[in-house]
């Protein structure tokens, strides 16, 4: 299994995936508070080996590059316009339905948030392919369990 974990930094909170690159198919996606991330990934490490980590080059990226393990390769990458990409690629993994779907794509505001979905629009765009979210719609949570 390659597995890969993308980051969509920010002050607060990141948005973090990790995807099995082999399957095309991302396993996990979480909104952590800042802090969390570390926890996150050392949850991640436990399971199987991470090939890298996408970081994107945004708000607090800096900080948390240098908190970052040692031992796993960091390659920081441009995330300028990912959020709003992030909303269009919401609704294409997750179609709105009932009376939602009958509004232009535009109007409507996903009902969760989008750090996660932005992870994934990095890394989809480094690695130039979309990758499936078979599971529901990130929510803000804590560390991985």
């Amino acid at each position: 299994m390659n597995r890969i974990v993308s980051v969509d930094p920010g002050r607060n909170k990141c948005g973090l995936v990790l995807v099995d690159c082999t399957r095309d198919c991302v396993i996990e996606g979480h909104v952590v508070a800042t802090e969390s991330v570390l926890d996150t990934l050392q949850c991640w490490r436990q399971d199987a080996p991470i090939e890298c980590l996408m970081l994107g080059n945004g708000t607090a990226s800096n900080s948390l590059r240098h908190q970052l393990p040692e031992d796993l390769p960091v390659r920081v990458v441009d995330e300028r316009g990912t959020t709003l990409q992030a909303r269009k690629r919401y609704w294409q993994l997750w179609p709105p339905t009932g009376w939602r779907r009958l509004m232009p794509r535009g109007l409507l505001l996903p009902p969760s948030e989008l750090d996660a979905v932005a992870a994934l629009v990095i890394l989809e765009s480094e690695l130039g392919r979309k990758i499936l979210w078979p599971g529901p719609a990130p929510l803000r949570n804590g560390p991985a369990q």
